[in-house]
């Protein structure tokens, strides 16, 4: 197609399995051709579980490349794109610094560990960021009350809207704990499970679940959602309007993933001033830092914890509702965690310093 446009980028830039082959192409087939030969190109990898998996014997008449080729693209004993595109590029990257680093491990990398560790020279994470115009607490047409980080107040009106709805006493001494999410095993559902039916008995709680998935855990909130009649709501659905009435509902936002190549719901949450509890893993560990105090000030911009237990979740759920019943010192760490800047300011100026490095 660029012959066609006659426009010749000075780079080239690939976003996962996808679109591996334009890499590749322009390396094996394209790059001695004029107008060709100056383009750079650069590999973003946002999830490294999805590969491009194909059989070896569809390399010449689906693809077009020839044996000599085979090496390049050959891994585990079947065409593997993005590992082709990853020996190819000449900058790869990633969503977040943290998933860079971890990507050269086993425990992350599915299986792609040795040729992220023989690229390493040419890895790059940079975080991703939010919407500031969709996601905009002071102009939301999707939820019933505008507030802002100097105006909390109307967050609270949100908070009493949602929980008239969803059935849940009004109160806004109770802290509402929010959930919105995929529910699959590596977002750390399993880990909620382990805790949710004590976090509800024992403490003066309300907890929101908005997302759909895998069955089991569907049923278990469903069924959470019938033995505690005004402390949980069980909303499996997608909807992205809804969502955002959660987060500017909520006190307090979940994500104990497993694994996290950047994750945004987040980020989404402390625009709207849900202060995030995760595990520290990919992006949030490079977003989320943890909170603390030391002479009269306050520092981090939420709850973190690193190792993968629902002992290690309670503490900080503990942790956070602790500091909500001190009304000053939340509303301080609310006003700091909407304040946290996650536009794409910041990570636009590193794409640009990548591309001026080609």
């Amino acid at each position: 197609m660029l012959k066609h446009l006659d426009f010749y980028p000075d780079v080239l830039h690939a976003n996962d399995w996808h679109s591996a082959l334009s890499v590749i192409y322009l390396k094996r087939l394209f790059q001695t051709r004029q107008g060709y030969e100056g383009i750079k190109t650069v590999f973003t990898i946002h999830n490294i579980e999805y590969q491009g998996k194909y059989d070896l014997h569809i390399l010449g008449d689906v693809f077009g490349l020839g044996e000599d080729a085979h090496g390049i693209l050959e891994y585990d004993g079947c065409i593997n794109l993005m590992k082709g595109a990853i020996v190819c590029a000449d900058r790869v990257s990633t969503v977040s610094p943290r998933y860079a680093e971890e990507i050269c491990t086993a425990d992350y990398a599915h299986r792609l560990e040795y040729i992220i560790r023989a690229e390493r020279p040419k890895l790059r994470g940079i975080l991703n960021g939010i919407d500031y115009d969709y996601y905009n607490p002071e102009a939301d047409v999707d939820i019933p009350f505008d507030f802002s980080s100097d105006h909390l107040s109307e967050k609270g009106q949100n908070k009493a809207a949602l929980q008239e709805d969803c059935g849940l006493g009004v109160s806004r001494e109770t802290p509402l704990f929010a959930i919105v999410s995929r529910l699959a095993s590596h977002k750390g559902l399993d880990l909620v499970v382990e805790i949710a039916e004590r976090l509800l008995s024992e403490r003066d709680v309300q907890l929101i679940v908005l997302g759909q998935g895998e069955w089991r855990y569907e049923q278990f909130f469903r069924e959470l959602e019938r033995r505690f009649p005004g402390k949980m709501k069980a909303l499996i659905c997608y909807d992205r309007a809804l969502s955002k009435k959660v987060y500017a509902a909520a006190d307090v936002f979940v994500m104990p993933s497993k694994s996290e190549p950047c994750g945004l719901s987040q980020m989404i949450a402390s625009r709207y001033g849900a202060v995030p509890v995760v595990r520290e893993t990919g992006g949030l560990y490079d977003s989320i830092k943890p909170y603390h105090e030391a002479a009269g000030e306050i520092f981090g911009n939420g709850f973190t914890f690193a190792g993968y237990s629902p002992g290690e979740l309670w503490e900080r759920i503990l942790a956070a509702e602790s500091l909500y019943r001190r009304p000053d010192a939340w509303a301080r760490l609310v006003k700091r965690v909407m304040q946290t800047d996650f536009s794409w300011s910041a990570s636009a100026k590193k794409y640009l310093e990548m591309y001026q490095e080609l």
